[in-house]
C-alpha cells in the first residue's frame, strides 16, 4: 500500500490540532517533560507498544526526565504522512496518563 506525503498546508492544519508538536525539516516531533527518569522510561515503553500496534516507528530519545519523539514515513521518501499524525495523536492521547507535559 502506497502512503502519500502530505503537503505543507496539510501538515500545518494537522499540527494545529496537536499542541506542542512541530515540523522540523522532514519530520514532526515533540519533547515531553516528566517528573522523573522512571516516569520518562515508562512513557517510552508505552510509546513503543503503540508503535508496534501501528507498525510505524519513530525515533525516541530518552533523557533524564524527557522523552523526544521524531517521526516521518520512510516508505514515502522520508516525508510526513497521515501515518505520522496517527502515531502522534495516539502518543498525545496517552501522555496525560504519564503526567507528561
Amino acid at each position: 500500500m502506497t502512503v502519500e506525503a502530505l503537503s505543507q498546508e496539510e501538515i500545518g492544519e494537522r499540527l494545529a490540532g496537536l499542541p506542542g508538536w512541530s515540523l522540523d525539516g522532514d519530520r514532526i516531533g515533540r519533547t515531553f517533560r516528566l517528573a522523573s527518569h522512571l516516569a520518562a522510561t515508562a512513557l517510552v515503553v508505552h510509546i513503543a507498544q503503540v508503535q508496534e500496534e501501528l507498525n510505524h516507528h519513530s525515533d525516541l530519545t530518552l533523557g533524564y526526565n524527557t522523552v523526544t519523539l521524531s517521526v516521518h514515513t520512510h516508505s514515502a521518501g522520508s516525508r510526513v504522512t497521515a501515518k505520522d499524525f496517527d502515531l502522534a495523536a495516539r502518543v498525545q492521547a496517552l501522555a496525560p496518563a504519564h503526567d507528561a507535559k
